[in-house]
């Protein structure tokens, strides 16, 4: 019996040392994310179900991961947060500026990553940005190159035709605006008349919109989530207008664009799911990591809106796929 006790002690002790193993550093086996997505739209579902996958694909069953939809409200953001806080969660992606802005709120320990985050300093207020945050904060930027963006819209709308831009955008987002000032800059130089058009929320988008087709020649919205919720607004007013919309990213322009310059948003949240990874694993400290940008962007067009406005398509750019 004595012996039989024994073999058991040592096999057990063997299984728990296999299952330290598998594990991370820590000995952790198991490990918990909480996903707050500021809005439901294609990008934002998107980078989360990027984000998703990494982490199935290199933890399978040892992550459990809880998304939250704060349905474009700022206040259901922080709740959530706030939630995952006191669950204490091992890590938090926060997918869109007001999600980031909550999730930094709600704690300085536990590791935040970003994704769909167009600016890191503008939507943390930090001044001389060198690429990393110094918090416990890193994760991925949605900025399509604004010079690039005010290229494509000169090469389809020329100042000499089209000398009157309007852009369009939510207040209550600050990397809207961000994008706003900064292509604002670039048109100027070109020789365009830029003039901002703004809403505080969808309540007033139709109307902001009337306002902006009719004092200019084309329109330019960013990527902003409050528009990319609106789409169907916006496009039924500039439809009207026969007004073109150039677009920061796909899925504004799948709803209400001509052409847009834009990135992968799955493979963005998957490149932030593999730096979840690299922070629960391997013990990667965001302060530390440097927030990354999309490897390539991509000119799209919308085929339907461009028949039906009669613009003509340069052959280097790719049709969106129609829904």
């Amino acid at each position: 019996m004595k012996k039989r006790w024994i073999a058991m002690l040592t096999a057990a002790t063997l299984m728990a040392t296999s299952f330290t193993a598998c594990g991370s550093s820590s000995g952790k086996t198991e490990y918990k994310v909480g996903v707050i997505q500021l809005v439901q739209h294609e990008a934002l579902d998107a980078a989360t179900q990027g984000f998703e996958d990494a982490l199935k694909d290199k933890l399978g069953d040892s992550v459990e991961i809880e998304v939250q939809n704060a349905a474009g409200d700022s206040a259901t953001c922080a709740t959530i947060a706030n939630t995952f806080a006191s669950k204490n969660v091992d890590l938090i992606m926060a997918n869109a500026t007001a999600s980031l802005q909550a999730a930094v709120a709600s704690t300085g320990t536990i590791p935040i990553l970003g994704t769909s985050v167009t600016d890191y300093a503008t939507a943390l207020e930090m001044d001389d940005w060198e690429g990393t945050t110094g918090i416990n904060v890193s994760g991925t930027s949605d900025l399509a190159p604004l010079d690039q963006q005010a290229d494509m819209l000169e090469e389809l709308f020329p100042a000499d035709s089209y000398s009157k831009v309007g852009i369009i955008y939510c207040t209550a987002e600050p990397n809207s605006k961000y994008q706003a000032d900064n292509i604002s800059e670039y048109l100027e130089d070109k020789g365009y008349t830029v003039t901002e058009y703004t809403f505080s929320d969808s309540n007033d988008i139709a109307s902001v919109t009337q306002t902006a087709c009719d004092n200019s020649d084309v329109l330019y919205i960013p990527t902003d989530n409050t528009a990319a919720s609106c789409t169907e607004t916006i496009n039924s007013v500039a439809t009207a207008a026969a007004m073109p919309i150039v677009t920061g990213e796909a899925g504004i322009c799948k709803g209400c664009g001509v052409a847009t310059l834009s990135i992968d948003y799955y493979q963005l949240g998957y490149r932030t799911g593999e730096m979840a990874y690299e922070v629960l694993v391997n013990g990667a400290d965001p302060a530390e990591m440097e927030v990354e940008t999309a490897e390539t962007v991509t000119k799209q067009y919308n085929a339907k809106i461009c028949e039906q406005l009669g613009i003509t398509i340069p052959a280097d750019y790719e049709a969106l796929e129609e829904e």
